[in-house]
Formats: structure tokens, sequence, C-alpha cells
């Protein structure tokens, strides 16, 4: 993964800290130890592979070597818990946009938090959010999208797959993060207020 690459992103806030690691236990969990420093308001956790990465439900989410996107934007909204309902869909929009932008291709959003191609899950998305009363600490939004992955484990061969398995050349993973973060800022400046 090139993290200059990232930096090059036309944002304001989202991808300006990267915190990168070659293998991680899972990027939510790490981002989720920083959160409450000060001056992280943006910041991305992106591994290589991770050792638990989370899915939803308690599910594990695989990251195989080098081959996809794992990573976690840390962000300190600046509005009413209300503002927040809906922020799921918002980054699935996101990267279906983001994805149709870039090749063409039409990913659906399987609600509440699954991105499919032909049928098949290519995306999940994780979001929390961390409040005392109505006060907003933070919020946490991860993602996980098999890029160039070519191996899936027999209780996931039928259910999942990649960009690469669909169609047989590989995507520059970079690009996509760029791409899917710029959308993002735009759509989260106006919803949510960073």
């Amino acid at each position: 993964m090139d993290i200059q690459k990232i930096y090059k992103a036309n944002t304001k806030k989202i991808g300006k800290q990267i915190e990168f690691q070659e293998e991680i236990t899972s990027t939510h969990m790490v981002a989720k130890e920083m959160a409450n420093s000060n001056g992280n308001n943006g910041k991305m956790i992106i591994a290589e592979t991770q050792t638990q990465g989370i899915g939803t439900k308690g599910r594990t989410w695989y990251t195989g070597k080098e081959n996809n996107i794992a990573m976690t934007i840390l962000l300190y909204p600046k509005c009413e818990i209300q503002n927040l309902q809906g922020i799921t869909k918002t980054i699935a929009i996101s990267m279906k946009k983001a994805i149709k932008q870039l090749y063409n291709i039409d990913l659906i959003i399987k609600p509440p938090n699954d991105l499919l191609l032909n049928n098949k899950k290519i995306c999940g998305i994780l979001t929390e959010i961390n409040t005392i009363g109505k006060k907003i600490n933070y919020l946490l939004i991860s993602v996980g999208f098999n890029v160039n992955e070519t191996r899936f484990s027999t209780e996931t061969e039928g259910i999942a797959t990649s960009l690469k398995k669909e169609y047989n050349k590989d995507f520059e993973r970079e690009k996509i993060i760029v791409e899917f973060i710029e959308i993002l800022e735009n759509k989260l400046e106006t919803k949510i207020g960073l």
C-alpha cells in the first residue's frame, strides 16, 4: 500500500493523518484506543492484514495480505445525535459512488451495512458511535473491501467476492480509498460537521 497516494486526496480532514500497519489485530479496535486523544479528527488506521478483523454481529472479517482494504476513520462530529441517523447508509452510498465513478461498476447496497457485487458480499461497513448523554464523543467508520482477493474460505466462497475475482484484473486500492474519502467527506461535512 502506497500511503503517499492517499495523502494526496482532496480532503480537509479525512486522511490527513494515517497510521499504517502491515499487520494489526483490528483497525477498528486500534482506532477505538486512540479515540479519547485529541487531535485525531479524520485520522485513518489502515492495515495490510488483520488478525482479528471485526464484522457485524461478532463475526470475523478476513483481510488477505496486500489484497484488500481494511481501514477505520476516526471522527469527532459536531452535531446532534439525530444527525447521525442513517450514517451507515451514507457511507455505503459513498463507496458505491466511488466504484461507479472509477470503474463504472454498480455495487448493490444491502441494508444495513453491506455492498454486493453479482449477489455476493464485496464490502462490509461497521460504525460505532460513542456518546455520553446527548454528547457525541466520537464516531468510528470501519470499512473492509475485497479488492484483489482470490482466495476465499469454504464457508465464504459462495457468498463473498472481490473486484479481481469478478473482473480478472488487479485494481489499485489507493485509488479506491482516495475516491471514497473525498466523496464521504463531502457528504459528512454538511450532514454531521467535521
